[in-house]
């Protein structure tokens, strides 16, 4: 059985570099990964937020928020 992992994102530079290095490298056969693009869809922000998450790049990981560098706070993307 998969887990879902969720990888919250901006679309810059620093986030499409964690996305190819990070996202890409979880097991599928473990955890089903959902790239979220929270610039073009920002209804998903509070989502991020509820999870836990403060700035993107972040991969949420069996609901537990990671944040990978620091590209831009959810405040920027509100």
């Amino acid at each position: 059985m998969t887990q879902k992992a969720i990888f919250y994102h901006a679309g810059c530079g620093v986030c499409v570099d964690a996305e190819q290095a990070v996202a890409e490298a979880i097991d599928p056969a473990r955890y089903a990964v959902e790239s979220v693009h929270l610039g073009e869809n920002p209804g998903r922000v509070a989502e991020a937020e509820a999870a836990g998450v403060q700035s993107v790049p972040a991969l949420v990981l069996g609901g537990q928020p990671y944040h990978i560098n620091f590209g831009a706070s959810l405040d920027a993307l509100k």
